[in-house]
């Protein structure tokens, strides 16, 4: 048993080195076949390398195809465009001090010219004065009427008065008249009685009828009577002289009462002297508000912040009104207005987004398109074309679109005065 188990082992030992004898002599000949099959496998690896880099080339080129001939229109006929501002003098002078230098940058309420204020100045002062005057004449005026409304009304009052007593006086001298008139006529008729006895008498003392005592009394009775007469016709026209005067009087009262009935025309007429010179000092106030404009004239400010884009003034040149000294493009209001080809037009609308590259400076701002034209460049030329031939060649038409930058920061847009109108811009509007 012992030899057996021996033999087997040996046996087995024999069996184990013969196969690590020929996997000893096999191990070159698998190595060869090991760097083949890894040649081959890098070979293949390379090769889908190239092909994903190929196909990455082809999504991006496709994309980019997308981008530029679907999502976006752009054009290279924009520009940036903006208010120029055209100061011009507003006052005539010569021009005392000039503040500023063509291409400067200056701020709203700068002081760009200063025209020569001495004339102004005086007619300042002058309409000053005038103002001055004016008041017064209207202070003078409001003060006298409510004096001329109580003289005026007192004046017919006692005008009334008077022609109330001149009536009065003139009926009671027509009494008194009528009176002495009755008194005449009884001092005429002893008068005619006493005449008719006296010659009765006479013929009686002729005939001794009666006695010389009683032809004496009768006498001296027609004689009284007489006299009495005469008084009477006396005081009879001096109570017609009263009358008249009396008449007279009245005459003048009611003529004195037909011009103090005019009081409240002389009021009216007072107040409208009042309210001329109110009217004459609002005017001489105005006068002297536009002198004191003309004199603020003589200082040109620049009404916003900008560039110097032209000056033409000159220290000791003399200016007219409405004469150009200075020309200022505001920094904050610009714009761009591109041409974009009327086949472009097809999904482009206000609101759209826009990407403006600047050829100056290779940056890029952000805004927006504000609105399409109202016709094509060539309608609002000074020369439309016209086919009066007959022949026509069909040319695409540019229509004008504004696009206004998007503005976060109100107060700071554009405070470097890079963006400048006349400047070449790219627009990119993304329509889709």
């Amino acid at each position: 048993m012992a030899t057996q188990q021996t033999s087997a082992e040996e046996t087995r030992s024999h069996t184990t080195g013969e196969k690590l004898r020929q996997f000893n002599d096999e191990l070159p000949i698998r190595s060869d076949e090991r760097n083949d099959r890894e040649q081959r496998s890098s070979s293949a690896g390379t090769k889908k390398i190239v092909a994903a880099v190929a196909c990455l080339v082809i999504a991006i080129a496709t994309s980019v195809f997308i981008h530029g001939a679907l999502l976006y229109e752009d054009t290279d006929d924009a520009q940036v465009q903006g208010h120029i501002m055209p100061l011009s003098a507003r006052v005539s002078g010569q021009v005392l001090k000039v503040n500023f230098e063509q291409g400067q940058t200056v701020h709203a309420g700068d002081v760009l010219v200063v025209i020569d204020p001495k004339d102004y100045k005086v007619a300042e002062d002058q309409a000053a004065a005038d103002l001055a005057d004016a008041e017064a004449t209207a202070t003078s005026s409001h003060l006298n009427v409510p004096i001329i409304s109580a003289s005026a009304f007192s004046a017919l009052d006692s005008a009334q008065a008077a022609v109330r007593n001149a009536e009065a006086g003139v009926a009671a001298a027509q009494q008194n008249l009528q009176a002495d008139q009755a008194a005449l006529q009884q001092a005429q008729a002893n008068a005619a009685r006493t005449d008719s006895d006296l010659a009765r008498y006479e013929q009686l003392v002729k005939k001794e009828d009666i006695s010389q005592q009683q032809y004496d009394a009768a006498v001296s009775s027609a004689r009284a009577n007489q006299a009495a007469v005469k008084t009477a016709e006396a005081v009879v026209a001096a109570a017609e002289q009263a009358l008249q005067q009396a008449q007279g009087r009245l005459v003048q009262s009611r003529a004195d009462l037909r011009n103090a009935q005019t009081a409240p025309q002389q009021v009216s007429l007072t107040d409208a002297k009042a309210k001329s010179a109110e009217a004459q000092v609002a005017f001489r106030k105005a006068k002297l508000q536009q002198a004191q404009l003309n004199l603020d004239y003589t200082i040109i400010r620049s009404p916003v912040t900008g560039i110097v884009g032209k000056r033409s003034a000159e220290v000791g040149q003399n200016v007219n009104v409405g004469q150009e000294l200075i020309d200022v493009v505001p920094l904050d209001d610009i714009w761009v207005v591109a041409n974009f080809k009327e086949t472009q037009l097809a999904h482009m609308k206000p609101g759209q987004a826009v990407e403006i590259r600047v050829d100056a400076y290779g940056r890029k701002w952000k805004g927006h398109v504000s609105n399409l034209g109202g016709g094509t460049g060539s309608v609002f030329s000074l020369l439309p074309p016209e086919n009066a031939t007959g022949n026509y060649v069909k040319v695409v038409q540019r229509i004008p679109v504004r696009i206004d930058f998007d503005r976060p920061d109100l107060d700071g847009f554009n405070l470097d005065g890079l963006l400048k109108p006349g400047m070449s811009v790219g627009p990119e509007v993304r329509v889709r």
